[in-house]
């Protein structure tokens, strides 16, 4: 992994480390503020919604001056609102300034794919995107681990005192290592932003990539949301075996984006993408069968494990392929991406909550109804030739 790649997969682990390393502390914050968790927990939600949110600013500001200047903003403005989350001294105060350190990171999450367009044709792209995929899986394993041991030991502050050196150390490499990957677009400032937003979605591989993808990132939200409630309350797991299970299919993303880069020496991404939709339905076929008949835990865990892993290919080689035609407007494309994505999955983390009944019914099928939504809107759209010429061409 040479500096650029590392210095890319920091930016990406921004939104990962910022959501799981202070889960653990949760409890411990209810107390210090005598809130209740419910009330903590929404500083959670406010640092979704900020994620949700600002990616859709930072594509024109990054087309429109360059990659690094909105890079410099987001990573000082991550790491100062990381301080005043750390010197909270209220509950309030911590979901203001939670949002505000999403505001930031959500230049890491943007700008480091449009950099990876800006250096990579589609094909090696794909390669760099299984690459990240490594860190945002790690992360689920690895930050409430790093985040517990840092709470217990020295206070739940001190998680974000690290984060904030995290950004510090992020800044120093951004500065020496990454080169600037786009020439400022003098011209930007002229056009309608949302002209340029409507002549994105008018492309038809990157409106129907992101869409399906983004619809494999719902069904994954909606395990997030369904998963402690089916394993902890109805199989009757303890939370670290809880942990265990969620560890293992994290690896699985992990293995396959592995197992991807490796497929794509040989295969360029829409081929793979081809056979991994039908595989994912059909890991939502299972699922819902499980969910249907109230099957047993080990059938619940061998359709999660097998919906999981195809996100380790689906979506380096959908977000390649997406970006693969947005040379001039790529940082506004990765924008639009992450914004679909999130809300996408936002929507069904919350059909999750909302059609809760007390069984595995309700995440069961909706990951069902994710999987199958995402394979028929791929085959709607016909990549094959578009791709084959992008990756011969770019």
């Amino acid at each position: 992994m040479n500096i650029i790649i590392f210095v890319l997969a920091l930016l990406t682990a921004f939104g990962p480390l910022s959501i799981d390393m202070y889960l653990p502390a949760l409890p411990e914050i209810a107390r210090q503020f005598s809130v209740e968790l419910s009330s903590v927990q929404l500083s959670l939600a406010s640092f979704l919604i900020g994620l949700s949110c600002g990616q859709i600013f930072y594509g024109p500001l990054t087309d429109r001056f360059g990659r690094k200047k909105p890079l410099y903003f987001g990573l000082i403005l991550y790491g100062v609102s990381s301080i005043f989350c750390a010197v909270s001294g209220s509950v309030d105060s911590l979901i203001l300034f939670r949002f505000m350190q999403a505001l930031g990171s959500c230049a890491g999450l943007v700008i480091s794919r449009a950099i990876v367009r800006d250096l990579y044709r589609p094909h090696e792209a794909a390669k760099v995107f299984s690459l990240l995929m490594l860190i945002m899986g790690l992360a689920p394993i690895l930050a409430p681990i790093f985040g517990g041991f840092l709470s217990e030991s020295l206070g739940w502050r001190s998680i974000f005192w690290v984060l904030s050196a995290i950004s510090l150390v992020t800044l120093i490499a951004v500065h020496f290592f990454l080169k600037e990957t786009h020439v400022p677009d003098t011209e930007g400032c002229k056009t309608n932003v949302l002209k340029n937003y409507a002549q994105i979605m008018s492309d038809k591989g990157f409106l129907g990539h992101t869409l399906s993808m983004s619809l494999i990132y719902g069904g994954m939200f909606a395990y997030i949301t369904g998963s402690p409630f089916v394993f902890i309350s109805h199989y009757g797991l303890t939370p670290n075996q809880y942990s265990w299970v969620f560890g293992i299919n994290a690896f699985g993303l992990i293995a396959f984006s592995q197992v991807n880069g490796r497929l794509l020496r040989k295969n360029n991404p829409e081929f793979i993408l081809k056979k991994v939709y039908p595989f994912a339905a059909l890991a939502g076929l299972l699922l819902f069968l499980i969910g249907f008949y109230n099957g047993p835990f080990w059938g619940m865990c061998v359709g999660l494990f097998l919906f999981i892993l195809n996100m380790g290919m689906i979506a380096p080689n959908a977000a390649a392929s997406a970006l693969a035609n947005q040379k001039k407007f790529a940082g506004s494309a990765s924008a639009l991406m992450g914004t679909i994505q999130f809300i996408i999955a936002a929507i069904m983390s919350s059909l999750v909550s909302h059609f809760h009944n007390g069984t595995i019914r309700p995440m069961s099928f909706i990951i069902f109804g994710c999987a199958v939504l995402a394979l028929v809107i791929h085959r709607l759209y016909d990549f094959s030739y578009d791709s084959v010429k992008t990756i011969k061409n770019t």
